[in-house]
C-alpha cells in the first residue's frame, strides 16, 4: 500500500495512526502511533481530527494542513493537502492525501521527485512538465548567452584591426565624432607614419612587413595610457587620440619616445628590419569649433611637414601660427 499510496494514512477507531506513506513520512516522519489531530488540521470542511468526524466526510473533497511538518521555515504555513477519506471496518479510516493545485512549497522543502509520488499520480506530469521547463529555461539561457557573445564578438570585430588588433578607421572616426561633440575635455591628437616601410615589404615581403605592423602596434600602445586611443588607419598609418590632455610639450616627449623606439630594428627570420616614423600633431585646444574633419586634416598636415623636414620628427599644426 506504501508503494501505491504513498501519501497514505491509516488510523483506528481512536484516532491512532497505523500506517503512513513513504512520501507522507519524508514530509512529517515518525508519525506513526500519534494521533490524527497531532497530525492534520482539517481546514475545509472544518471538522474536529477525530475519526467519527473525519469519516462522516465520506466522499467529500478535503483540504487539511500537515502539522506534523519537517523542515517549514520559520514564518511560514505548514504546507496544506487535500484529500479524501474512505471507512474501513470497525470504525478504522484510510486518508489518502495529495499536494493540491500549488505543490511547489513542499516540492522545493522536501525535495520530492517523481519517484516520491505513484506511476498514476498527476503529480508525476507536473514534475516531468516542470523538469521540461528547466530544461528549455537553461538552453534558452545559454542560447541568450551565445548569441550576447556573438554579438559582442561581432561589434567587438566591426571596430578592430584584424592584423594588430588596435582599433580600426571606423573606430577611430567614431571615436573623434564623439569627443568633438561633447568638447567635455581636450584632448591631443598625434599621427604616425612609417618611414622606410614600402623597403621592407619589397625586399622581404608582406610576412616581414605584417611583423613589422605587429611590432609597431605593441610600441604604439605601450606608450598611452588605458583611457587614450590608438588606431590603425590602413597602411602604415596610425592615430593617437590622448585624452584629457592640452599639453603640447607632453604630447612632444611621447613622440620623442616613439620615435626613438620605431628606430630600433626589428627582427624578422634573421633578417633586420629598420624603419623609423614621421609625426604630426595638433590639439583640441587650439580650435574654437571642433571639427573631426578638420582635426585629421591638419594632423595629417603636420606629418607631412615632418616628411618632407627629413623624416623621424615630429612637427604640431596650430591654426593661429597658419599664414
Amino acid at each position: 500500500m506504501r508503494a501505491v499510496l504513498p501519501m497514505v494514512i491509516v488510523f483506528d477507531a481512536s484516532g491512532e495512526i497505523h500506517l503512513i506513506g513513504s512520501t507522507l513520512n519524508r514530509m512529517a516522519p515518525d508519525a506513526t502511533g500519534q494521533h490524527l489531530s497531532d497530525m492534520l488540521r482539517f481546514t475545509h470542511p472544518p471538522v474536529e481530527s477525530e475519526p467519527e468526524k473525519v469519516l462522516s466526510k465520506f466522499g467529500r473533497r478535503l483540504r487539511v494542513q500537515l502539522l506534523a511538518e519537517v523542515n517549514v521555515p520559520e514564518g511560514e504555513p505548514p504546507v496544506t493537502l487535500h484529500g479524501a477519506v474512505v471507512p474501513l471496518s470497525n470504525g478504522s479510516g484510510l486518508l489518502n492525501l495529495s499536494l493540491g493545485a500549488d505543490p511547489m512549497r513542499a516540492l522545493r522543502r522536501h525535495r520530492l521527485t517523481a519517484r516520491d509520488f505513484a506511476v498514476t499520480d498527476p503529480m508525476v506530469d507536473y514534475l516531468y512538465l516542470i523538469e521540461v521547463h528547466s530544461l528549455l529555461r537553461s538552453e534558452y539561457e545559454q542560447l541568450s548567452e551565445r548569441l550576447e557573445l556573438a554579438r559582442t564578438a561581432a561589434e567587438q570585430a566591426a571596430v578592430t584591426d584584424k592584423l594588430t588588433g588596435l582599433f580600426n578607421r571606423r573606430a577611430m572616426d567614431d571615436h573623434l565624432a564623439k569627443l568633438t561633440r561633447s568638447a567635455i575635455r581636450p584632448f591631443g591628437l598625434m599621427q604616425v607614419d612609417l618611414d622606410y616601410f614600402k623597403s621592407v615589404n619589397d625586399t622581404y615581403g608582406h610576412a616581414a612587413g605584417d611583423r613589422v605592423l605587429e611590432v609597431v602596434a605593441r610600441i604604439l600602445s605601450e606608450e598611452v595610457r588605458s583611457e587614450d586611443m590608438v588606431a590603425r588607419m590602413g597602411g602604415d598609418e596610425f592615430m593617437l587620440v590622448f585624452d584629457n590632455c592640452a599639453d603640447v610639450d607632453l604630447m612632444r616627449r611621447i613622440s620623442d619616445r616613439i620615435i626613438a623606439r620605431l628606430e630600433h630594428p626589428i627582427d624578422w627570420e634573421g633578417h633586420r628590419c629598420r624603419i623609423s616614423g614621421s609625426v604630426g600633431i595638433t590639439m583640441s585646444s587650439y580650435y574654437e569649433t571642433l571639427d573631426p574633419d578638420r582635426l585629421v586634416s591638419d594632423v595629417d598636415a603636420a606629418l607631412y611637414v615632418s616628411k618632407r623636414a627629413g623624416r623621424a620628427r615630429t612637427s604640431v599644426f596650430n591654426p593661429a601660427q597658419v599664414g
